[in-house]
C-alpha cells in the first residue's frame, strides 16, 4: 500500500524524495447511541480502514494537496498565510483547518507542505472520514515540524476545525477515537470530562462487520435536533424534583422511581432511551473484561430495540438490515451505529458463518426494500501515527 502511495506522490509532484507516511483511522461506535450529549458515556474504536498521507516539507510557504480520492480536483494549493475557508478547495478546506487551528495555538509551520491523500474509508459509510484526515494531517504536521503537542490536544484543535471552520457542529467522540485508538481495544469515554478507559475486546472466532444501508440520512439533523430538545426538557422537568447535572448521572433503577414527573409518554421514552443506553455502556466494559462476547452481543440488540422503540431513530432501512442480521446463525449481535434515518450498521459474526451471513443478509434486505446493502469486514486498529515506509 505505502510503496504504491509514494509512487503516487511522485507521478503528482515530479519525484517522492524525503517523503513521510501517516495514517489516521476511521472509527465506529459498538454502543453507546445518543448518550453524548446527555452527559453519558460513548464506547467507540478505531478501525483498520482510514487515511494515509504521504507528505514532505517545501521551501516556501504554500501547501500543495492532491487526494487520489478526487483526481479530478488536481492539485489543491494555498498559502500558510492565507488560511481561510473557501467554497472551490472542498476536501481541502479539512486539512486547510487544521493547520489554522495549529496556528491559532502557536504550532506554526515554518514551511509549506506537499501531501497526497488517500483514504480507503467506504464513501458515505458513516465511519467518519472527515475525522481521519483531519487526525492524520495533524500528526503529519507534528511530526514534520517537530512540535510539542499531545494527542489529546490535536484531537481538540482538530474538533474545533471541524466545529469552527468547516462549521459542522459535530462532538470530539469521532476525533477522540481515532487519535486515541489501540488495536484491540474499546474506549470508553466520557464526552463531557474526556476521562477514558481501554477496554480489550478479544473477538477470538468473531468478526466486525459494517453494513451499509446505501439510505441517504435526510431525517437526521431535524430528528438529531429535535431529540435534544426532548432530552433537554426531560432533564428540566426531573431537575425540578431531583439534583441531578445530566440524564446520564441516572442508573435505570433511579430513573423508575422520578419517570412519573415527566409530562407525558414521548419524554418518558427518550429518557429512558438515555438512560438505559449509558447503563449499556458501562456494562459493555464488564462483560469484555470477562471475555463475555455473547453478553455483549445481546447487549448490541437491546441497544438497536430502545432506539428504535424509545427514542424512534432507525427506520424501515435499518430496522430491515439489522433484523436481517438477527435472523442468521451466527449472529452475536447486530444495531444501528450514528444519528440513524439510515447509515449503518455495525455486526458481531461468528466467522464460521460469516459468507453465509454476507449472502442472505443482503438478500434479505434487498428484498425488504429494494435497496442494495454494502458490507465491509474491518479490524479494531491502532490511532493516529506515522507509519515506516518500507
Amino acid at each position: 500500500m505505502l510503496e504504491g502511495l509514494v509512487k503516487d506522490f511522485a507521478e503528482v509532484f515530479g519525484d517522492a524524495h524525503h517523503v513521510r507516511a501517516f495514517f489516521a483511522p476511521g472509527r465506529v461506535n459498538l454502543i453507546g447511541e445518543h448518550t453524548d450529549y446527555n452527559g453519558g458515556h460513548v464506547f467507540p474504536c478505531a478501525l483498520s480502514v482510514g487515511t494515509y498521507a504521504i507528505a514532505r516539507l517545501r521551501n516556501d510557504r504554500e501547501v500543495n494537496v492532491y487526494s487520489k480520492n478526487f483526481p479530478e480536483e488536481g492539485i489543491i494549493n494555498f498559502q500558510l498565510d492565507h488560511l481561510v475557508y473557501d467554497e472551490k478547495d472542498k476536501w481541502a478546506n479539512y486539512p486547510k483547518g487544521v493547520i489554522r487551528e495549529f496556528v491559532k495555538n502557536g504550532y506554526e509551520p515554518n514551511a509549506g507542505l506537499d501531501v497526497l491523500f488517500f483514504g480507503n474509508i467506504p464513501n458515505g459509510a458513516g465511519l467518519s472520514s472527515s475525522a481521519s484526515i483531519e487526525l492524520v494531517t495533524s500528526v503529519l504536521l507534528k511530526a514534520l515540524f517537530r512540535l510539542q503537542v499531545e494527542m489529546v490536544d490535536m484531537v481538540k484543535m482538530s474538533q474545533k476545525a471541524e466545529n469552527e471552520f468547516m462549521k459542522v457542529n459535530c462532538g470530539i467522540m469521532d476525533q477522540f477515537s481515532i487519535g486515541m485508538g489501540r488495536a484491540n481495544h474499546a474506549l470508553l469515554l466520557d464526552c463531557n470530562t474526556l476521562s477514558y478507559t481501554y477496554s480489550p475486546i478479544s473477538l477470538k472466532d468473531a468478526t466486525l462487520v459494517i453494513g451499509n444501508t446505501n439510505k441517504r440520512r435526510g431525517l437526521a439533523d431535524s430528528k438529531y435536533n429535535e431529540r435534544r430538545t426532548e432530552c433537554e426538557q426531560a432533564l428540566k422537568e426531573i431537575q425540578e424534583h431531583h439534583s441531578i447535572q445530566s440524564l446520564g448521572d441516572l442508573t435505570p433503577s433511579q430513573f423508575e422511581e422520578v419517570k412519573h414527573h415527566l409530562s407525558n409518554d414521548v419524554i418518558q421514552r427518550r429518557a429512558k432511551h438515555a438512560v438505559y443506553e449509558n447503563d449499556r455502556t458501562k456494562e459493555a466494559v464488564h462483560l469484555l473484561e470477562m471475555g463475555d462476547i455473547k453478553g455483549f452481543g445481546q447487549l448490541m440488540n437491546d441497544s438497536h430495540r430502545s432506539l428504535r422503540d424509545d427514542y424512534e431513530v432507525t427506520g424501515l432501512e435499518l430496522d430491515a438490515l439489522v433484523e436481517a442480521a438477527w435472523n442468521q446463525q451466527g449472529t452475536i449481535g447486530a444495531r444501528m451505529t450514528g444519528a440513524g434515518f439510515g447509515g449503518c450498521t455495525v455486526n458481531l459474526v461468528e466467522n464460521a458463518h460469516l459468507d453465509e451471513f454476507l449472502k442472505n443478509v443482503k438478500w434479505q434486505y434487498e428484498e425488504a426494500t429494494g435497496l442494495i446493502p454494502e458490507f465491509y469486514t474491518v479490524e479494531i486498529g491502532d490511532g493516529a501515527r506515522e507509519m515506516n515506509i518500507g
